[in-house]
């Protein structure tokens, strides 16, 4: 196992279910660790709440918006003032909204173009503003969070599940692309027990569990835990996106 002592890892969407499971998992690792979150609905209060929350917890913590490219440069400014470089670039935000499939009506104009806008646009933009600070690094990896909804086409809505099959497709293309610089991997989750999809709830996650081959959800740390491992046991593999979805695709 190759340890991550001492590397500088970045957590986009790092107050997110995944993300701050992630940013936990290598802080307890032994890696330096920030995380960025976004503004939101928040006031100017609960954001310094939340960035004195996450800098309590041993993080550096910035404001950044990854459909906002103006915030992505003023945060790499903020990176290089702070850090020489990034190790590890996680690609944790995100969001969504479930629409039954059959209502296309519901998916207008606008909120197909914040969801490419938020789940694909976000992630180019951010590797592509942060790729300086990935080449400082000697062991550069970029790790992108996908769902299997990219491969089933059965996620929480049809923009989502396009928006997913794109970030598989970008895994691949920017391996090859920054090829043997940069590592490019991809983790695939099925279910998992967050608040990520509005509506989904403990009951939800108890009917959907015993429909999976492992007969649960996953935790956070579940996907925490293979983005970890692509950091410190997967040396040899890029372009790839790793399943953890308890077999649901099965």
């Amino acid at each position: 196992m190759r340890s991550v002592a001492g590397r500088i890892v970045l957590v986009v969407g790092g107050n997110g279910g995944i993300g701050a499971a992630t940013a936990a998992a290598f802080a307890r690792a032994g890696a330096t660790v920030a995380v960025t979150f976004r503004r939101g609905e928040r006031n100017a209060d609960e954001i310094a709440a939340l960035k004195a929350e996450l800098e309590g917890r041993g993080y550096a913590a910035f404001e950044a918006d990854v459909a906002d490219t103006a915030s992505l440069r003023t945060l790499r400014g903020e990176l290089e003032a702070r850090f020489d470089r990034i190790d590890t670039l996680v690609h944790a935000s995100g969001f969504t909204k479930p629409i039954p499939h059959a209502d296309l009506d519901a998916l207008d104009d606008d909120f197909i173009d914040r969801m490419f806008a938020v789940n694909w646009r976000g992630q180019f933009a951010t590797m592509r503003e942060l790729m300086p600070l990935l080449k400082d690094s000697t062991d550069a990896l970029a790790v992108f969070i996908s769902s299997i909804a990219a491969s089933n086409g059965a996620g929480s809505n049809i923009a989502y599940c396009a928006a997913k099959a794109g970030t598989e497709t970008l895994v691949r293309s920017l391996a090859r692309a920054l090829a043997p610089s940069i590592r490019v991997m991809g983790v695939s989750p099925g279910v998992v027990d967050t608040g990520f999809v509005p509506g989904r709830d403990a009951e939800f996650n108890r009917k959907i569990g015993q429909t999976i081959p492992l007969k649960r959800v996953a935790a956070a740390e579940d996907i925490a835990d293979a983005i970890v491992a692509c950091a410190t046991h997967l040396h040899y593999a890029t372009g790839t996106t790793l399943v953890v979805d308890g077999g649901r695709l099965l």
